[in-house]
């Protein structure tokens, strides 16, 4: 029954992108549409504008114009089926949700720009988490924005959650060196560490992102075993271009994808999928503590298209 509601609420929230995609394609392929290059070029146009990105539109044209020669595409309505087809195994491949051991510590490093949601999306996984059994520690490291600091705490005392903090500008790996103490100390929870989402340059961010990610690692053998880039699906091309960097700069692990509800750019998670082949772990839908959820393809595709 809650995957049927939430199920809904993704095809609410995808509402905007799917009459972008689905709609505005059975308009263009509805009657005797010849297949021809014109219908191609709006094709073209149309998958653009859903944020499917110019390589994914080139391929999948380029998979009608195959099935044409091979006489394997009778009608242009049968393109919807194609298009269907080709995000299923794009999505399907990224759909690897984290598997957290019992028993034995576990760090999250949390990363993302500021304004993505991250910290909301911390306190969202918590609650997932706490609700599987884990024990959840949080670690403030984002130590540049007080408002960051505060913003965990509220949700540490939501979830119950124990907050691990020093005072605002302090080094955010020292701040990450003491929460790891605890860990020699017994601890064997998951632990999520909040970072800071910018600084004066993107060079100062990603370095500082490393040191956090080395001094976590120093303290902990393998760990972090999951760096979660946070985008804001609403960003679109953007959301393209922050996953790119923080792939090849700290190594991110998978990706939350927020804000998805209410906007036109929800394609854009194929393209993440499709260009840097990132695992997707989970997708948000809302403010509430339950809308964030385990990422699924064919409920995706479904709202996407149905």
């Amino acid at each position: 029954m809650e995957k049927n509601i939430f199920l809904e609420k993704l095809m609410t929230g995808l509402a905007k992108t799917r009459d972008t995609l689905s709609r505005n394609l059975d308009t263009l392929l509805f009657g005797e549409k010849a297949l021809d290059r014109e219908l191609f070029e709006e094709l073209e146009e149309l998958l653009i504008a859903a944020d499917l990105g110019p390589q994914f539109t080139h391929d999948l044209i380029d998979d009608v114009k195959e099935k044409i020669k091979r006489h394997e595409l009778g009608n242009a309505l049968q393109i919807k089926n194609i298009l269907r087809e080709r995000l299923a195994a794009i999505l399907r491949p990224v759909e690897k949700s984290m598997t957290i051991p019992n028993g034995e510590p576990y760090v999250i490093m949390v990363v993302g720009v500021n304004g993505s949601g991250k910290t909301t999306t911390i306190g969202k996984l918590a609650n997932l988490l706490k609700n599987d059994g884990h024990e959840i520690m949080f670690v403030a490291a984002d130590t540049f924005r007080a408002a960051a600091i505060e913003q965990l705490e509220i949700w540490g005392k939501r979830v119950g959650a124990p907050v691990i903090r020093q005072k605002m500008n302090a080094d955010p790996a020292a701040v990450v060196f003491d929460a790891l103490g605890k860990v020699k100390g017994g601890y064997s929870g998951v632990i999520i560490v909040d970072t800071a989402g910018r600084l004066h340059t993107k060079v100062n961010l990603m370095e500082e992102l490393k040191k956090v990610k080395r001094v976590i690692g120093s303290q902990l053998k393998g760990a972090p075993q999951e760096i979660l880039l946070v985008l804001d699906a609403t960003t679109g091309q953007n959301a393209v271009n922050q996953a790119r960097i923080f792939k090849e700069e700290i190594g991110a692990t998978g990706i939350v994808l927020t804000k998805l509800d209410g906007t036109a750019k929800g394609g854009v998670v194929v393209r993440i999928a499709h260009e840097l082949a990132l695992p997707v772990r989970f997708i948000g839908m809302g403010e509430g503590l339950g809308d964030l959820r385990v990422f699924e393809s064919n409920d995706f595709v479904a709202a996407l298209l149905d």
